[in-house]
């Protein structure tokens, strides 16, 4: 009896360690990575031999094969601005993608000039985790919290932008060594809850708008830096009770900003809208006059003017294209001759801006 009784002793007692070792197990933060069944990239081409693993330092293993991914950065005015990369084609999309975020890390060969990547230098990504509500959750190293204050929204929103690129990914949540963060570790901002693309990006707050009254869009101002040509998003704030608060906003476009942003004038001079914008089943029709072409002769309009008009205008959730049309022109046609018979959706303009 007594034998008998030690050996259970001994069995309860092996039972507890593991079940500590489990409970132990579930609160680390150690490695993470997106499951396999949630789907964070459209590579539906991706054949089984061109996954990767990791190496041995931790990191992920690169492919020679490149893809094409959008990334925010902060330009040379210190806007947060997209800018597309070839980055490595690997089976660890996220996690390779936050990887070139950080300054003075492989991304550094890649910037246009009078770029620089957002995170702090030698920031590690500890792992990323997608959940089924949409939430990707990024496991950064201490260093993440090495920057400016002036800089903390800025980060939250180039991480947001970048990641909410991809399906299935809604907002992003942040931890800190395994630690869930409530707000931001220089500045205090709320994170508790995510943080998501409908916080906006390159806020501009015109005086206080009233949230009840307003609405925000962002706007795609085309910008110049050398021989770089791109856009700042900038939400703004519109009279929401406006009868045609998309008149507004191709206002907003025809005049440029009225902050501290220096922008190239794509539309020419004397541009204006004829008709009020009628918006039916999803596809927003502009009538301008011929001021808006590029060549009259041609009934040519510019790639630049059709590209930040469709840009802006279908960020908003109810515009899904925008059909460009000119007075006493029963066609227009882009810079390489293609006919505009059809609403123009960003897909048409760049095959390769859906991922």
């Amino acid at each position: 009896m007594k034998m008998r009784g030690v050996l259970l002793v001994s069995f309860f007692m092996l039972v507890s360690l593991i079940l500590a070792g489990c409970l132990k197990g579930e609160q680390t933060f150690e490695k993470i990575d997106v499951p396999e069944e949630s789907v964070i990239y459209e590579d539906e081409e991706m054949e089984e031999d061109e996954t990767v693993g990791e190496d041995e330092a931790g990191g992920v293993q690169e492919s020679e094969e490149t893809v094409l991914r959008e990334i925010y950065l902060f330009d040379a005015d210190g806007f947060v601005v997209p800018q597309k990369l070839e980055l490595p084609k690997t089976e660890s999309v996220a996690l390779t993608t936050l990887q070139y975020m950080v300054k003075n890390g492989p991304v550094t060969e890649l910037l246009p000039n009078g770029f620089q990547a957002v995170l702090p230098q030698d920031t590690e990504i500890l792992g990323v985790n997608l959940k089924e509500d949409g939430t990707l959750i990024i496991d950064f190293s201490e260093e993440f919290a090495n920057y400016e204050v002036k800089d903390e929204v800025k980060i939250l929103e180039a991480i947001t932008h970048t990641m909410t690129q991809f399906d299935n990914i809604e907002r992003i949540k942040i931890w800190i060594n395994g630690e869930e963060l409530n707000e931001m570790p220089v500045n205090g901002t709320p994170i508790s809850s995510g943080y998501s693309p409908e916080k906006g990006i390159n806020v501009y707050l015109d005086g206080k708008p009233n949230i009840h009254t307003s609405k925000a869009v962002t706007v795609y101002y085309p910008k110049q830096y050398h021989e770089q040509f791109y856009f700042v998003p900038v939400t703004q704030y519109f009279d929401a009770k406006d009868e045609n608060i998309y008149e507004s906003v191709v206002s907003a476009l025809l005049k440029g900003p009225s902050f501290g942003i220096e922008t190239v004038q794509v539309f020419n001079d004397g541009t204006e809208l004829i008709e009020e914008p009628n918006l039916e089943e999803g596809v927003l029709e502009l009538v301008f006059n011929e001021a808006v072409l590029k060549d009259r002769e041609k009934a040519m309009i510019a790639d630049d003017v059709m590209e930040t008009l469709v840009k802006t205008l279908t960020s908003l959730e109810e515009v899904e294209a925008v059909d460009v049309k000119v007075v006493d022109r029963e066609v227009i046609v882009s810079e390489s001759g293609t006919t505009y018979d059809r609403p123009v959706q960003m897909s048409d303009l760049d095959p390769k801006e859906k991922m």
